[in-house]
């Protein structure tokens, strides 16, 4: 009879117990991360117990456990109506239960975490359950500006989740000792994950040697081709600036440059193009975008791009913008954006608008008691 092979032993065991059959325990854990951002918090008009809901997510696509998180920014309850209160739900399981550990916490201004607060054991968790804290940190703390939770009035919840699943391995053999193992039962194996923003991205080791894939640099070596003007066949004139670029790069990109050179056009005869109405700074990050996908400098002419971005209809663009222009809504930015998304149809951004009015009461700090005032600034 050949003898198996016993777990590998730690230290001098020699004068410890043998046993006939031993079992091996391997605990598998999964550890990712999830990160929220609710904008505009401090204007968040639920009620103690009411609810909000982030997006799903999963430790990686094809996991079919789901989770959530989930926040109410007025308490849970009258012992919690001076906090906010955060949970982590389990929203669909293909299995009876599991059991996770979570950690939450805020970003401040800098991206540091703050505030966190860890569950002390795993839970056992079922579909539709959630364990949390009702008391996660009070309101006054978390809306004194003093303390910089608030950046821009965003809160960003992070969450970090532990998720455990057993599986156990068994030998027997029968007339043969065994020493035990040693007093550790469990070989811990931790895959790291995080879920930001609702992408994954997937890190850590496994058994088996794999082939690291390098990543895409198309965005890259478009943008080289353009700044470098490299194979260039057209020539752009913003004012009195020049613009080399490419017209297949242009027409794939832009339906509006599609047009303007696959007609027998003055521009496309003469691969030159007269811009007057776009300032020059502008149609560079748009180019930038058009290549690249990118636009780095969005933030400090959202207003000016979306107008660049409407003319040549470079969609994502556009909403790009609408993006940066909702966040930072103010009461002495509103009415001309509100203007701004009605004369280029943003309609996400009107509807952002509109509702900022509604909901800051600004018609009134704005001197249009009666709609008047309103009317002639849209028509100016």
């Amino acid at each position: 009879m050949s003898r198996e092979p016993t777990p590998p032993l730690s230290g001098d065991m020699s004068a410890g117990p043998i046993a006939e059959s031993w079992c091996y325990t391997q605990v598998k854990v999964v550890k990712f991360s999830y990160m929220w951002t609710i904008n505009n918090f401090s204007f968040c008009r639920e009620e103690m117990g009411e609810v909000l809901k982030s997006s799903t997510f999963s430790s990686s696509p094809s996991d079919k456990m789901k989770w959530c998180l989930r926040v109410n920014p007025k308490g849970l309850d009258d012992e919690s109506k001076d906090y906010l209160s955060l949970y982590l739900l389990l929203v669909s399981c293909p299995k009876s239960e599991v059991r996770a550990k979570f950690k939450f916490s805020l970003l401040n201004a800098k991206r540091e975490e703050t505030k966190a607060m860890e569950s002390q054991r795993a839970y056992r968790f079922v579909q539709g359950k959630d364990w949390g804290f009702k008391k996660f940190i009070r309101r006054d703390f978390l809306l004194d500006e003093a303390n910089g939770l608030l950046p821009d009035d965003k809160l960003t919840l992070f969450c970090e989740h532990l998720q455990h699943c057993l599986q156990k391995r068994r030998k027997h053999c029968t007339g043969l000792p065994k020493e035990l193992p040693p007093p550790l039962p469990c070989k811990w194996c931790c895959r790291q994950v995080s879920v930001v923003q609702d992408s994954v991205n997937i890190s850590g080791h496994t058994n088996t040697n794999t082939l690291k894939v390098p990543e895409c640099r198309l965005a890259d070596d478009l943008g080289n081709l353009w700044e470098n003007t490299r194979f260039t066949d057209c020539s752009f004139f913003v004012r009195g600036q020049e613009f080399k670029a490419h017209k297949s790069v242009l027409a794939a990109r832009s339906p509006v440059f599609n047009a303007m050179f696959e007609h027998e056009m003055e521009e496309s005869k003469k691969n030159r193009v007269e811009i007057n109405d776009v300032d020059p700074e502008v149609f560079k990050e748009m180019m930038r975008f058009i290549y690249t996908g990118k636009a780095p400098n969005l933030d400090k002419m959202a207003d000016n791009l979306l107008a660049a971005a409407d003319k040549y209809a470079l969609e994502r663009l556009k909403v790009m913008c609408e993006e940066a222009l909702c966040s930072n809504l103010s009461v002495e930015n509103v009415a001309d954006t509100l203007v701004l998304a009605d004369l280029h149809s943003a309609e996400q951004l009107k509807a952002q608008a509109i509702d900022f009015i509604n909901r800051c009461s600004v018609l009134r700090q704005l001197g249009c008691k009666d709609g008047k005032n309103w009317n002639a600034k849209q028509q100016t």
